[in-house]
């Protein structure tokens, strides 16, 4: 008699209370931290009156001036996931 086949059993997800993405929404480096770094360096060893980072303040003016982005939208993968889990989980007997 030849052997059955069968076909493999579908991969079941782990038996999870949520189903979550840590932290989808990653903040922005802020483009002017660089530059006030610099000038803060300077001032700490040259002294806060110096004529030297003339230059390093103007670029950190010019740097905080500029328009601001627009904010991101707030990302929705965690509101999908709480929707669709159980209907990826299948049913489960209420304890």
């Amino acid at each position: 008699m030849p052997p059955k086949t069968t076909k493999p059993a579908a991969p079941r997800l782990p038996p999870l209370q949520k189903l979550r993405v840590r932290r989808p929404n990653q903040a922005q480096a802020n483009p002017c931290v660089g530059i006030m770094t610099s000038m803060l360096g300077y001032w700490a060893s040259s002294g806060y009156s110096a004529q030297g980072c003339m230059a390093l303040e103007q670029s950190l003016r010019a740097c905080m001036d500029q328009a601001k982005p627009e904010k991101q939208k707030k990302n929705t993968i965690n509101y999908h996931l709480m929707r669709l889990y159980p209907k990826i989980r299948g049913a489960r007997k209420i304890d």
